[in-house]
């Protein structure tokens, strides 16, 4: 069976899981157009179509069936930051493992875009998103490391809580083509400005392969109780709570500080002459 290297080094194990939420805006660049289509698409100037992702892996300790080559099973994954389906926007996801697995790129051409393995050491997935022709041709290269221990080291690990490290992006494209955006205007994954009533839109076109296309949704998944619930509220409360112990922090230093310069300066030795 494949296994991963020892990348780090591996750590006391802990009880308490992990995640971890980063929030950042991925603008895609404009994709180019192709003459040879025989439909004209046209670009909605100032329009932008935004797609929430979360991206991140969940592992679990193998208790007594763990060995020295496979102590944990963990899966990485793309998925909808509502568990939506992302196969409207994502034809293909590609997961680069490290060259000790057989076979260490792994190509997912439906969603959900995830995989499983086990091993026994940390390292850096790469994730390459392939998008469809109508959204961009242009890939978005993310990157992410697996993480198998807890950040806390305090008692035995668990089988029953894993580490979960997740991070949220929101994928943007500017000046969409017409279709796309007539594709994709209504789908729960997908958010979109509301564009004049008069506005025409040209019929939705079906994506590829779509008579193949399985529900790729992640709302009952089998690791949903564990994924990041993110939240834009939760976020600011977080931020705000952080700016308050700073401020409590300068005021204790600021009161240290103080006291020390009220205390009485210590005489300086006279010097023999």
């Amino acid at each position: 069976m494949p296994h991963t290297p020892s990348l780090s080094s591996p750590r006391n194990q802990s009880d308490v899981s992990e995640s971890a939420v980063k929030l950042q805006r991925l603008v895609m660049g404009r994709s180019t157009d192709d003459p040879e289509k025989k439909i004209p698409n046209r670009r909605l100037k100032d329009v932008e179509i935004c797609v929430p992702i979360s991206y991140g892996t969940i592992s679990f300790w193998l208790g007594r069936k763990a060995s020295e080559s496979q102590s944990h099973k963990w899966t990485v994954y793309v998925r909808g930051a509502t568990n939506e389906d992302l196969g409207v926007v994502i034809r293909r996801a590609v997961f680069q493992l490290h060259p000790s697995f057989n076979n260490p790129m792994r190509v997912v051409d439906s969603p959900p875009f995830e995989l499983s393995e086990s091993g026994w050491g940390e390292f850096e997935i790469a994730i390459t998103l392939y998008f469809h022709s109508d959204v961009c041709d242009k890939q978005l290269d993310l990157f992410h490391h697996l993480k198998l221990y807890p950040e806390d080291e305090s008692g035995p690990q668990s089988t029953k809580k894993p580490v979960v490290v997740e991070s949220y992006n929101e994928i943007v494209f500017p000046d969409p083509l017409d279709s796309f955006f007539a594709r994709v205007k209504d789908h729960p994954a997908v958010i979109v400005p509301r564009l004049p009533a008069s506005f025409n839109l040209p019929a939705p076109v079906p994506i590829e392969n779509a008579k193949e296309k399985k529900r790729g949704d992640t709302k009952d998944h089998s690791l949903n109780q564990w994924f990041v619930n993110f939240s834009e509220a939760d976020e600011l409360l977080k931020l705000a709570t952080a700016r308050q112990q700073v401020q409590a922090h300068i005021v204790k230093l600021r009161r240290q500080l103080s006291v020390i310069d009220g205390l009485p300066r210590p005489l300086k030795p006279a010097s023999d002459e």
